[in-house]
């Protein structure tokens, strides 16, 4: 089954209008700046050499960019910490719209930091357990206010050095509906000449836009993926997932196949515990079966349902995730359960909602 123009998925989200963000150049569109391009680049891509007046940048550099570009990162206006350490940040973007960020702390031998962040303001996808589904579709965000709203969490949070950060695309909006900018940004923070995050260190998560799961697997450079499954039949993922009326498990886990793995490379299977709904040991059963040979090395992540107002499922009782667990470790699956962050301010997963 292939989609069609009545998905909303199908059509691109609106644009941000206005001058284009300086943050969301390639060194190659540099070139005619003043001064090296190499140059130019680290400096708006190092958050740590920021000086109060603006950019760390000689005045030719600074006229010639405020000429033809918006020079202004995503602002911060709200800090939520969490008693776990996390912090949900509320960041405003040029045009007033608002979008959620968390920034999670490691406290491990050697210290890294997540940064959960969002490539859409609200999101089309419609999942009935995600507050952020229930926003609609507001606009995409441009590659440069990805990379301006990692810039902004560095430079007010931290870490001090690039190789520390984690990235995530598990924030606000469906990144894969946003696949040009989302894929710019990364190939920008992921340069030499900047923050150069490894990609084996950014995660991309999707609900299941098949084609674009697709189109993703041949870009380079390639972030690693994540799939929101959530369900083992298509009756149940179809009620709680739209996309899955579309693009089915079938057809998912054709994708998945065609991937073409390179090596040391991972998938991540995220499953959201609906009490009732998804969490029994037949489930568990179903998973593993789909999974097939995937199940072996590859990270099936279990994730209590975070509740919230805009969704009335429920997250399972311990004894049921502890049997959902056991039958997936039985049947040879890597399995983990998440330990969600900032849930008690409405900063885990699903909860975003501005």
């Amino acid at each position: 089954m292939t989609g069609t123009a009545a998905n909303p998925w199908d059509a691109p989200a609106p644009e941000a209008a206005g001058l284009p963000s300086v943050f969301g150049l390639l060194p190659e569109e540099l070139e005619a700046a003043p001064g090296r391009a190499e140059h130019v680049f680290n400096r708006l891509h190092r958050p740590w050499t920021y000086r109060p007046e603006g950019l760390f940048l000689n005045r030719e550099a600074r006229e010639w960019i405020a000429a033809s570009y918006d020079v202004s990162l995503p602002e911060i206006i709200e800090r939520h910490p969490s008693e776990d350490g996390a912090t949900k940040v509320v960041l405003r973007l040029r045009d007033g719209e608002r979008i959620e960020a968390v920034h999670m702390p490691r406290d491990v031998r050697n210290p890294r930091v997540t940064l959960c962040i969002s490539s859409q303001v609200g999101c089309a996808m419609g999942c009935t357990f995600c507050a952020t589904g229930a926003m609609g579709i507001r606009r995409n965000l441009s590659a440069g206010e990805i990379v301006g709203q990692v810039l902004s969490l560095i430079r007010t949070l931290g870490p001090a050095q690039p190789h520390a950060i984690t990235l995530v695309f598990m924030g606000m909006g469906e990144p894969l509906h946003n696949l040009d900018n989302v894929h710019r940004a990364i190939r920008i923070l992921n340069h030499p000449w900047g923050l150069n995050i490894s990609t084996r260190r950014i995660t991309v998560s999707t609900s299941g836009l098949v084609p674009a799961i697709e189109r993703l697997s041949r870009l380079r450079p390639r972030p690693w993926l994540a799939l929101s499954l959530n369900a083992t039949t298509d009756e149940a993922r179809s009620r709680v997932m739209p996309v899955n009326r579309v693009w089915g498990l079938g057809r998912l886990r054709e994708a998945l196949g065609a991937w073409g793995l390179a090596p040391g490379e991972k998938f991540l299977l995220e499953y959201v515990l609906l009490a009732g709904e998804n969490d029994t040991v037949e489930d568990a059963d179903r998973l593993a079966d789909w999974l097939g040979e995937l199940r072996h090395g590859h990270n099936i992540n279990l994730i209590r349902m975070n509740e919230h107002a805009a969704s009335a499922f429920k997250q399972p009782e311990e004894d049921r995730l502890q049997a959902f667990l056991d039958r997936l470790k039985a049947r040879g699956c890597f399995v983990t359960v998440r330990k969600s962050r900032g849930r008690d301010v409405q900063g885990a997963c699903g909860q975003l909602l501005k």
